[in-house]
């Protein structure tokens, strides 16, 4: 029996530490890098649920100093890196815990590149173009979603252009990722809805991405398999921590997927309608997600019907014609389900927005793993039918 030889791949990922009460390792993990002063990274929703206080207590065991940065948007901004950075290098810091969800997680990021680096963070957007490696970086998530903490990609708003900015690079990929269940806890009915959808869209794209290999395909269906089963049912039952394991378990499987595999069309055009609009970057995804499926399907077919089979909709069975449109009706009503109703007409994006956002997403650097090279005009189309 002759086989097909696999194309040369990598694969990067962080050491993993998965389970409750991961995140209370977090000062021995820093006292192993010899760090004496962490700088500790979260938002102000997180502080209020104590989790960083535990984690505070944690580093105060281990003898460990910290201070604590929090001045960071829901789509952290350029300037939240930078007076992060000036935070960094005022505390003499020398490594990064990140507490929160990807926000928090890639303003770190875009912190500890500055610091290394002491450039402006925008000159890093695009791939490979950190020299210096950062410092030691800790992330412990807070919502199942973003998979920033096992990821090489960091996502920043820049409020002059009004876009995201995608910056990949291995040297993003964090030292330690603490993954906790128990902080899913706290997190809102809305938030839920997003970061789980966010999931969602990472496996599905890394599945499809002209990038992926065997390495990456077993994460993302099984990231599929496990969103597409406890998503509705863990907004439903917030305070049920098996749902919220599986919930935490398919954000690490889709950001080990879409880490090396790298994503797609709806990510693309995702970071430029959040960025324009200050967006929440999981509902944009939810909203373009059937969109893109239909406009790529001729060119992933057969992937595409994995992904339906990993969703549980019996795609095979049912006759041609009907298979594109079972699946993007099961998002679209999953999509509802979790309250998820609007329309881009309904965020306030109009066909002259339309002109400018199309322009950002073809320049996107996820848009070089879609399926199909899509035309400029052909973006147009894609957000005009998601009005």
């Amino acid at each position: 029996m002759s086989m097909t030889r696999l194309e040369l791949r990598k694969f990067v990922a962080p050491e993993l530490l998965f389970g409750s009460g991961a995140r209370h390792l977090a000062g021995r993990y820093i006292r192993n890098f010899g760090a004496k002063s962490v700088l500790l990274v979260t938002d102000p929703g997180v502080r209020k649920t104590g989790v960083v206080d535990e984690v505070g207590a944690d580093l105060q065991r281990e003898g460990i100093g910290y201070e604590i940065y929090s001045d960071i948007k829901p789509n952290p901004t350029v300037e939240n890196v930078m007076g992060g950075a000036e935070f960094f290098s005022q505390g003499r810091c020398s490594a990064l815990i990140a507490v929160g969800g990807g926000s928090v997680i890639d303003c770190a990021k875009g912190i500890g590149i500055v610091s290394s680096e002491n450039r402006p963070i925008t000159e890093f957007e695009g791939v490979d173009l950190i020299t210096v490696p950062p410092p030691p970086l800790i992330c412990i998530p807070t919502t199942a979603g973003s998979s920033a903490d096992v990821s090489q990609f960091a996502i920043i708003s820049d409020s002059v252009r009004r876009v995201k900015i995608a910056i990949i690079s291995k040297a993003l990929v964090p030292d330690a990722a603490l993954i906790d269940p128990e902080p899913l806890l706290t997190l809102p009915p809305d938030l839920t809805a997003y970061t789980g959808l966010d999931v969602l869209v990472h496996a599905i794209e890394a599945y499809v991405s002209n990038a992926s290999s065997p390495l990456t395909d077993l994460y993302a269906l099984e990231a599929i398999r496990r969103i597409c089963r406890s998503l509705e049912n863990a907004v439903a039952s917030p305070c049920d921590l098996s749902l919220r394991e599986e919930t935490m378990l398919a954000s690490m499987y889709a950001g080990l997927a879409f880490s090396n595999a790298s994503l797609g069309a709806v990510h693309a055009m995702a970071h430029s309608l959040g960025g324009y609009l200050d967006l929440p970057h999981g509902k944009c995804n939810a909203l373009l997600l059937d969109t893109v499926i239909a406009y790529n399907y001729s060119s992933a077919r057969e992937r595409y019907l994995d992904i339906g089979e990993a969703m549980g909709i019996a795609v095979r069975s049912q006759p041609e014609e009907k298979r594109l449109p079972a699946i993007t009706g099961e998002i679209r009503r999953l999509r509802a389900a979790l309250g998820i109703t609007e329309t881009l007409a309904d965020l306030g994006v109009t066909k002259s927005t339309i002109l400018l956002l199309a322009d950002n997403a073809i320049k996107d650097a996820c848009m070089a793993t879609n399926p199909r090279d899509p035309a400029l005009e052909e973006i147009r189309v894609l957000y005009e039918s998601a009005l």
